[in-house]
This record gives C-alpha cells, sequence and structure tokens, in this order.
C-alpha cells in the first residue's frame, strides 16, 4: 500500500501571511465603480489603506 504524501503549501511565518485590499473607487468620467486592487503583507495593512484614501 503507498504512502499519502501531504504537502504544506502555507508556512506559519508572519512575513510570508498577505492581505488583499479591495477598495471601490467612482471614476469621474463615467460615474461608475472600478476597483482598487492591492496584495500587501498582513504587517502592513493598516499603512496601505491610509495610501489608497
Amino acid at each position: 500500500m503507498a504512502k499519502k504524501v501531504v504537502a504544506t503549501l502555507k508556512k506559519e511565518d508572519a512575513g510570508s501571511a498577505l492581505t488583499k485590499i479591495v477598495k471601490a473607487v467612482r471614476s469621474p468620467k463615467t460615474g461608475a465603480y472600478c476597483f482598487k486592487e492591492l496584495v500587501v503583507p498582513a504587517t502592513m495593512a493598516k499603512e496601505a489603506l491610509k495610501d489608497l484614501k
């Protein structure tokens, strides 16, 4: 009988945790909403939110 191999893709390091930030922004030309997406480390999420305003 063969053994099952289990791969771990996510490590528990604090530096590898990522956060995806999605912000709805209204277009000045058409008035439609566009979405800005940004992927940053979890430790820098609050700083990135301040920059998107």
